[in-house]
Formats: C-alpha cells, sequence, structure tokens
C-alpha cells in the first residue's frame, strides 16, 4: 500500500510539473515566456503598423514567438492586461494614469497589474473635417455630426475634456461612437461632418481620407490649451506639420503621449530584455514615429510605476524617470 502512494505520489508530482511548465513561465522570477501578445489598435491607425515592428524586434533579439494584435486599443488594452488576455500593451499615458489609479473609465476596474516598459512619441488630438465643411473651430461643432470615439476609449475622454474647456459637452454635438476606420468612411460619405482622433501623425486612416478629400484640421486656440494643461497635465501643446496630410499651415493642438505597458508578473529578466530589443533598436523601426522613439526619452511622461526590468534597462543607460 506504500509503495502504492508512493508512486502515486510521484507521478501527481511529474504531472504537477508538466503542467507548470506548460504555463510558459510567465511569472517573476521564472523563465522566459514561450509566447507574447502585443495588443495594439485599429488597423488605421499608428498602433497597429508600430506593433508589428516591435513584435519583429522582440521575437529577432529574444526568441519569444511575439504577435500583434488588433484592439479597441488603449482602455480595452489595459483591461485586457488585467484580465491577462495579452502580455503587453500600447495605450494613451492618461489612460494608463486612470487605469491605475481606477479613475474615470476604471473608476468601478482599477488595474492593478500593470507597469511601465517606456514611452514613446506624443499622441496628437487631431479634429479631423473637410474644408467644405464650414468646420474652423471647436465652437463650429455644436449641432454637427462629430465622432468622439468609441465608448470607453481614451480618444472619448479627450474629446470630453477639450469640449469642457470651450464650455461645452457630447451633448452639445450629434455625438457618434465610431473607430478611427469609420470615422474617416462616415467623414469621407457625408454621414459625420468631423472626427476626434487621438493618434501619433500621421495617421493612415486620416493620410487615407486625404488621398479622397481635401482635410482641415481644426486648431485649438492658447488659451483653452493653457487651461486643458492646468487641469489635466498630462497633456502638452503640439503641432501637426505644414505639409501633414496635405495641410497648408502648420495646427495647433494638443498631445499626450503613447506608452507600452506590461503585465506585472513577467520577468525583471524577460521584460529587461524586451525594453533592449526596443530601444536598442530604433533605427529600425520604418514608421514616421520611429523619430521620436528613443530612450533618453522613454521615461518622459511616464505616469505609473516603471516595471523593475525596464528600469533595470534605463538605470544601466543613466536615464532617468523625472
Amino acid at each position: 500500500m506504500k509503495k502504492r502512494s508512493f508512486f502515486l505520489g510521484t507521478a501527481l508530482m511529474i504531472v504537477l510539473s508538466l503542467i507548470l511548465a506548460a504555463c510558459g513561465g510567465e511569472k517573476t522570477g521564472s523563465g522566459k515566456p514561450k509566447f507574447i501578445s502585443i495588443a495594439t489598435g485599429g488597423t488605421g491607425g499608428t498602433y497597429y503598423p508600430l506593433g508589428g515592428t516591435f513584435a519583429k524586434l522582440i521575437q529577432d533579439e529574444t526568441g519569444i514567438e511575439t504577435n500583434a494584435i488588433t484592439s479597441g486599443a488603449s482602455a480595452e488594452n489595459m483591461a485586457s492586461l488585467k484580465k491577462k488576455k495579452v502580455e503587453i500593451a500600447f495605450t494613451q499615458s492618461d489612460i494608463a494614469s486612470y487605469a491605475t489609479k481606477g479613475e474615470l473609465m476604471f473608476k468601478d476596474n482599477k488595474v492593478e497589474n500593470v507597469q511601465g516598459i517606456g514611452t514613446l512619441y506624443p499622441e496628437t488630438i487631431q479634429i479631423v473635417t473637410t474644408k467644405d465643411s464650414g468646420i474652423s473651430s471647436v465652437a463650429d461643432l455644436k449641432g454637427k455630426v462629430v465622432s468622439v470615439g468609441e465608448a470607453g476609449s481614451g480618444t472619448l475622454a479627450n474629446a470630453e475634456q477639450i469640449l469642457e474647456v470651450y464650455g461645452m459637452k457630447t451633448d452639445d454635438l450629434k455625438a457618434r461612437n465610431l473607430s478611427f476606420d469609420d470615422s474617416v468612411q462616415g467623414i469621407q460619405d457625408g454621414t459625420i461632418d468631423a472626427a476626434f482622433i487621438t493618434s501619433g501623425t500621421p495617421t493612415g486612416a486620416v493620410e487615407g481620407l486625404g488621398a479622397q478629400v481635401e482635410i482641415s484640421i481644426v486648431p485649438l486656440d492658447d488659451d483653452k490649451i493653457s487651461d486643458l494643461i492646468k487641469k489635466y497635465p498630462y497633456y502638452a501643446k503640439d503641432e501637426i506639420k505644414k505639409g501633414t496630410y496635405g495641410l497648408e499651415d502648420p495646427v495647433t493642438t494638443v498631445a499626450v503621449r503613447a506608452m507600452l505597458v506590461v503585465r506585472d508578473d513577467l520577468s525583471e529578466d524577460t521584460v529587461y530584455k524586451i525594453t533592449k530589443a526596443i530601444y536598442e533598436h530604433t533605427d529600425k523601426i520604418t514608421h514616421a514615429k520611429g523619430e521620436y522613439i528613443k530612450a533618453e526619452n522613454a521615461l518622459n511622461g511616464m505616469g505609473i510605476k516603471l516595471h523593475p526590468g525596464a528600469k533595470k534597462y534605463f538605470d544601466e543607460k543613466g536615464i532617468k524617470q523625472k
């Protein structure tokens, strides 16, 4: 009987070890995972093409099979990390702050298992319309059919905050909750008048629209920008350059920062190698936003706790969080 119990116990231990091995070793301090998913955004935005580049860099440099998947972007990505559906995600710095502090759309769904890898580039708030729309100011949006971003998205939060400093609400518009792709399609076919789009410029979906119609970007007034930054300090003044989308003049607006975040249960060694794979090979980033992605800027606007693996990399480079 004792012999039978011994063999039964040994068998159970073997089965348990196989199960643990199959989990990919993602817990802190364990071996590297076999597979990583990066949550990006829609195909018409900036996250998706950059995510594909990052996935290749990570796979080439670490040997971890990595893929980039489409998603509803910032807010959805934070929720996916919380549910452990993905390991890494793109998000806006403001959304990361809301999520980890349990504010706004995360008031009842605080995200406590996410830490930062690094910030990437300005996420420009673009109020896109056409030259024929007659919309030249935020005030002109009143009563118009306007896409303010998908429900629960970072774009929607940006739209609400910008409208707020202008003394308006989404109720003052005929608001629609559309993706970037559906927004520009709506502008093109005339079913909507304008759209808020928060994305690195140039944004693929907006470039596609510019090939069909003459685009106009609604500027923000300097005094309203000051009011916005005073109340929501994660914003910064930004400018869409002349020539972008065929614009004849630069357009003044605001931006948050795009960033990469990671689940805190990935090991220090794994995240160190991921961080190094991205920031040591920025010369391989062909997207226009690649010029902004630099290790020396990666802790600017980092509004959440840095993962120990990322911290190790930036400490080695002598880069400190401001």
